[in-house]
């Protein structure tokens, strides 16, 4: 007879939701626990700076129905908070002294907005934007808001400066580094980007640092390290994030994130780790890293919930892929795009300033690695595709970055190297916003 299993999945986002229906597959009776320490029902936080933004409503965010956890025979413990894990014994401690057993459990904790060492920053009118109670709280704002200042020049602070343009407040970008988008974009890619946002009405500075942060009790002022005094009522921390590892330190191994193998498993027999928390093989960086994008949760998940039902599945590995849209503006990315260590890469470089068009393709032992496109992103899918088969370009580089990029040359190399023509099964969730319904 078949033994049931006490399933715990901490997280219900799109790697703990992948996991249960996973589970689900394979076991029917088992009891699984759902655990998430905030009070909602699942939504995409990929959406929030679109909802910020005014471009979907409310309703949009939720990726399950209200009787999800009822359709799948979960016990959902929702704004509950996860204290500890005891790997040794098999349990976790949550609030109220509270103990939950398990056999098998699944880490999927995400991350969190990165905080900043600024006096003032625990005043009214300053907030991150990584959950919907971030969200909603600066939209009950808005009304008394004349201008907004964004800490942080990256995906997060561009987002939330785009989205609060778009509801007609004066917006002002600080960032420390010497150009926006500094992990994905050269000098010369990024001041494309500044002045094609800054025509837009959003005002950029750059090699700056916020100080102290001024008001009585909410925000009225920024001070900057260069002793300016900005007036405003609104402050965003868009620094980036961090994976959550605090319930697990010294339990399990961790890095950057929650180390996991090829079937997610951390180096602790039936605990398993996916999602933004987990650190996984890369497969264009070549080593491990930490990915935290929705396509790459969704797979974790997934891969994560069968092998913890007992059917063995690999996970093939991740890469980075961002895509962006600024005021009709696209931009899109993925795998290296700054690389390390120079004498090992090869850039394919074409730029037109005139019409905003920038092309760079980063290839190791002409093999594509890497790619950042602005405002030219059609060849985005068949570089990825590329780069994921890694197909020798030798016969076709000269035509990579060109203004014409004949497709006809680049199937049949396709045919002949890669294994197969579809995409491979990493990416079979590849739409960087996909719902999970």
């Amino acid at each position: 007879m078949k033994k049931n299993n006490a399933y715990v999945i901490i997280g219900n986002s799109a790697s703990g939701l992948a996991a249960i229906e996973s589970v689900r597959r394979i076991d029917k009776t088992s009891n699984i626990i759902n655990i998430s320490k905030e009070p909602h029902r699942p939504y995409s936080r990929c959406l929030l700076s679109y909802y910020l933004a005014g471009q979907y409503n409310k309703d949009i965010l939720w990726i399950r129905h209200e009787d999800y956890y009822k359709k799948y025979n979960v016990e959902g413990l929702l704004n509950t908070t996860v204290a500890g894990v005891d790997v040794k014994n098999r349990a976790l401690a949550i609030a109220g002294n509270k103990k939950i057993s398990f056999d098998k459990l699944l880490i999927a904790t995400g991350a969190s907005a990165k905080s900043v060492d600024i006096k003032g920053a625990d005043k009214r009118g300053v907030f991150v934007l990584r959950t919907l109670e971030d969200a909603q709280g600066i939209l009950n704002m808005l009304p008394s808001v004349k201008k907004a200042c964004i800490l942080g020049g990256g995906l997060i602070g561009m987002r939330a400066a785009y989205a609060l343009k778009k509801r007609g407040i004066n917006v002002h970008v600080i960032v420390k580094s010497s150009h926006i988008f500094s992990q994905m974009l050269d000098a010369e890619a990024a001041d494309m980007m500044r002045q094609h946002l800054e025509t837009n009405g959003i005002e950029i500075s750059t090699g700056l640092e916020a100080k102290e942060i001024l008001g009585k009790d909410s925000v009225e002022h920024l001070v900057l390290d260069d002793g300016n005094r900005l007036d405003c009522e609104l402050i965003v921390i868009g620094k980036g994030v961090a994976a959550n590892l605090e319930i697990v330190r010294g339990q399990v191994k961790t890095n950057m994130g929650i180390l996991a193998n090829e079937h997610l498993e951390t180096d602790n027999k039936d605990i398993y780790a996916a999602g933004d928390v987990a650190e996984t093989y890369d497969i264009l960086e070549g080593s491990n890293n930490v990915n935290q994008i929705w396509p790459a949760a969704i797979r974790q998940g997934k891969i994560a919930g069968l092998n913890m039902a007992g059917e063995e599945a690999k996970y093939e590995g991740t890469y980075g892929t961002n895509s962006l849209d600024f005021f009709d503006l696209a931009v899109m990315s993925f795998g290296v795009v700054k690389p390390k260590n120079d004498v090992d890469f090869e850039e394919l470089i074409e730029i037109d300033t005139t019409r905003r068009l920038y092309r760079k393709i980063i290839l190791r032992s002409n093999r594509i690695v890497g790619g950042v496109l602005i405002n030219d992103v059609e060849r985005h899918g068949i570089l990825l595709h590329l780069a994921l088969h890694k197909i020798d370009i030798s016969d076709i580089k000269y035509i990579l970055a060109d203004e014409y990029f004949d497709f006809g040359k680049v199937v049949p190399l396709i045919k002949r190297q890669a294994k197969s023509f579809a995409r491979p099964e990493y990416n079979d969730t590849c739409a960087t916003y996909s719902p999970l319904y």
